[in-house]
């Protein structure tokens, strides 16, 4: 049946993991499925086997596998593939995050893109050979167990966060953020490609993870990724992988984020930051879930729903060529437009309170609430970090009160405005930056791309610090 030299089963003999990869096998030929047994147990795999799509159903009831290797074609009809098609769909269904490789002696390019398209991850012809089936079983056994482990610190997070029992809390009350839930409860459920516009620190990566926990995807991946923090000579690589030797550093093979997100929610940050010439790449995947990692010529398919974010006016970005009005009308499905802050003064408080909570928790400090006077400069102050200089500002008084309550003073916050700087000789370096940074902030509605020219500093430069100082 195999058509590799004799030798095959030295192959993998140095390199068994310590826990055997659980591979199903699901074939109704007693000789395919006996040469398979053979050749994984000397590649040190523990493999199950079915007879027939009945059974492959039985045995994913019963136990996790991380791969499973099924023929296309059974004795119902021998040269379609139908049979293994209709499979895959129930598959998807009952454990969506199974690596499945597909095989059948009746090959065909189309029936192998159906196949990928439907979940399949692979795709081999009888007879195989051996060293490339076992390369394939390896690597998505040891996807299968990333992904795994990722769920599994997710879950454990969320429980530890005391948020297990549903999607993160949302503190919206006020009118301005009542459209944005209207929206959520009607796109949430669905795959639609969502846009989340807004300023810096309105919320936009909690709304994309309540999206994601509250659609038929909650048990599948949710992967952020920063697009104006990766580097653009990296750019293509993280998103779509790369195979070994494909560059300098490319010293083993890796997948991108898309791949790693399968079956789940990717969330692709500060799209405007996209460099033009990685757009068409991006806009592919969009439209056909098909991309190649950096330096292959395979194509891979992938099924992901991607929303995307931004603080930038991208109507105005495509008019002035930065970029691709078809990516743009792929990404705009749904549109997301967060408030600032200062247009919520409803939830300030109660924002605030959260806030409280959580780093009381987390620093162990005897802080219980706001004074009259705190609870005034909330209100008070412009927030042109919106929610997230108000978590800042929040973790910064509950390191310094010297009381049981919040006051005015532990926040920290600027009543200068846009005037000059306050105390100049008594502030670090630190601090003076960061009054720049927000001024700078303010004074352009928000725009990175606009402060950083302001400041003489890169997007790049200018998005570490916003990081660094949670604005």
């Amino acid at each position: 049946m195999a058509t590799a030299s004799s030798n095959w089963w030295m192959a993998g003999s140095a390199t068994i993991e310590r826990e055997k990869s659980r591979v199903l096998i699901a074939d109704d030929q007693e000789d395919v499925r006996e040469a398979l047994r053979l050749m994984l147990k000397g590649e040190g795999f523990a493999a199950h086997f079915a007879r027939s799509p009945r059974e492959v159903l039985a045995a994913l009831e019963e136990r996790e596998f991380d791969v499973l290797l099924m023929d296309l074609n059974y004795t119902r009809d021998t040269t379609s593939g139908r049979e293994g098609l209709e499979l895959l769909e129930e598959i998807q269904s009952l454990a969506p995050h199974l690596a499945v490789v597909v095989m059948t002696a009746w090959g065909t390019v189309e029936l192998a893109v159906e196949a990928m398209r439907r979940g399949a991850r692979d795709f081999v012809e009888k007879p195989w050979d051996n060293a490339r089936l076992v390369s394939i079983l390896r690597t998505q056994a040891k996807l299968s167990r990333a992904l795994l482990r990722e769920r599994r610190l997710r879950a454990e997070n969320r429980r530890l966060s005391g948020t297990d029992s549903g999607p993160p809390a949302l503190v919206a009350e006020s009118p301005a953020m009542a459209q944005v839930l209207e929206l959520m409860s009607r796109c949430g459920p669905t795959d639609a490609p969502l846009l989340l516009t807004g300023e810096n620190g309105t919320g936009k990566s909690l709304i994309a993870r309540h999206l994601h926990e509250t659609s038929p995807r909650k048990s599948g991946s949710y992967l952020a990724v920063n697009a104006g923090a990766l580097p653009e000579g990296t750019f293509e690589s993280e998103l779509f992988g790369h195979v070994k030797g494909a560059f300098t550093d490319a010293r083993s093979e890796r997948i991108g984020r898309f791949e790693a997100a399968d079956g789940g929610t990717l969330f692709l940050d500060e799209i405007a930051n996209v460099p033009v010439a990685q757009q068409a790449k991006l806009l592919r995947v969009v439209e056909s879930g098909e991309l190649e990692r950096v330096g292959s010529s395979r194509t891979r398919t992938v099924d992901v729903r991607l929303i995307s974010a931004t603080n930038s006016d991208l109507d105005r970005e495509v008019d002035e060529g930065r970029f691709r009005r078809d990516l743009l009308y792929r990404l705009n499905t749904i549109i997301i437009h967060l408030p600032p802050l200062r247009d919520r003064d409803e939830d300030i408080r109660l924002l605030a309170e959260l806030f409280l909570q959580r780093h009381r928790q987390r620093y162990r400090r005897p802080v219980v609430g706001f004074g009259e006077d705190a609870v005034a400069a909330l209100h008070r102050h412009a927030w042109p970090g919106n929610v997230r200089e108000l978590d800042h500002a929040v973790e910064r008084a509950v390191l310094m009160a010297a009381a049981e309550q919040i006051h005015a003073r532990d926040l920290g916050l600027q009543e200068s405005g846009d005037g000059e700087l306050p105390g100049f000789e008594s502030m670090t370096l630190e601090e003076a930056e960061r009054w720049l940074i927000e001024r700078a902030m303010r004074r352009h509605g928000g725009s990175v791309k606009a402060a950083a020219e302001q400041l003489g500093l890169s997007r790049g430069a200018l998005y570490r610090r916003l990081e660094r100082y949670g604005l």
